[in-house]
């Protein structure tokens, strides 16, 4: 059994006291701290066949920021969003939801352009696709080109932010993202960009 005391030590090790975690990827932090004491006497999890081992390649992404915000989701809230959402398409909306998210299962990067006038649900549309993704627990980077629209989105930001693309924009303007950076481990990651 995990105590209050335990669950803050891991959430400030981390460096991100609101993060929502999930039971099963708590008890692996936790256990990632007990395994760390017990190395510190010579010991491991490892020696006690009946105690779990924590998963470190998970605690991994949980420690870039970037992708912990992305994750920061109740699946089971995105999974009854995505639901009452989903029923409310029309037979075309659902068209283009149904081809987009064969495309994210099947990880194939393909890219759609969503095009229409306003007021036809091109914003519903994008939310129904970020709920589906996130009840998955999966990552969606929703980006807009002005902060206005960015906040139409769930999570939206500035394709500026995210991309990192600079002001002043000439002919030799490139995106600023790092290949070490925490936000290029964020854009690898991401099921789908929107």
């Amino acid at each position: 059994m995990l105590n209050i005391r335990t669950i803050i030590i891991v959430c400030c090790k981390i460096n991100y006291a609101d993060l929502r975690i999930p039971d099963s990827d708590l008890q692996n932090l936790c256990l990632v701290e007990i395994e760390k004491l017990l190395m510190c006497n010579g010991k491991s999890l490892k020696d006690h066949k009946t105690l779990p081992y924590p998963v470190f390649d998970e605690l991994r992404a949980q420690a870039n920021k970037f992708i912990a915000d992305e994750l920061n989701y109740g699946k089971d809230k995105e999974g009854q969003l995505h639901k009452s959402l989903l029923e409310k398409l029309t037979d075309e909306q659902y068209g283009v939801y149904s081809t987009i998210m064969k495309s994210v299962e099947a990880l194939d990067g393909q890219f759609y352009f969503l095009y229409d006038y306003g007021g036809t649900g091109k914003t519903f549309m994008w939310k129904t696709l970020s709920t589906a993704i996130r009840s998955q627990g999966k990552i969606v980077i929703n980006v807009a080109s002005s902060g206005i629209a960015s906040l139409l989105l769930p999570g939206g930001k500035t394709a500026h932010s995210t991309f990192c693309i600079p002001l002043k924009i000439n002919e030799k303007s490139t995106c600023n993202v790092k290949q070490k950076d925490p936000r290029a481990k964020l854009l690898r990651e991401a099921s789908l960009i929107i």
